[in-house]
């Protein structure tokens, strides 16, 4: 499985975030998740909202990365103006 997860360093806005998830969720092949972080071990957390995809292997994750809709979705990402971290992993 592989999962390609997105960590803002703000909360978006509710209603121009409800736009971004339309667009996340038009990316074939995989799965869309999405939320407020509200905390970590110590206290306050680093990153304010967190975004996933999770595919179920290489092939499914590649064939989006190379997809418009996954190119639409980091344009819209960087139109909201809030910094974000962006990496992608192996789940066993």
């Amino acid at each position: 499985m592989i999962r390609a997860f997105v960590l803002y360093d703000g909360e978006p806005d509710t209603e121009r975030y409800a736009e971004h998830v339309e667009l996340c969720r038009r990316v074939e092949g995989g799965t869309f998740r999405h939320g407020r972080i509200f905390g970590s071990p110590r206290g306050g957390p680093a990153h304010h909202y967190y975004a996933e995809w999770e595919f179920p292997d290489r092939a499914a994750f590649d064939a989006a990365l190379r997809s418009e809709a996954f190119a639409a979705t980091g344009k819209d990402a960087m139109a909201m103006g809030i910094p974000v971290t962006v990496e992608f992993a192996e789940v066993d």
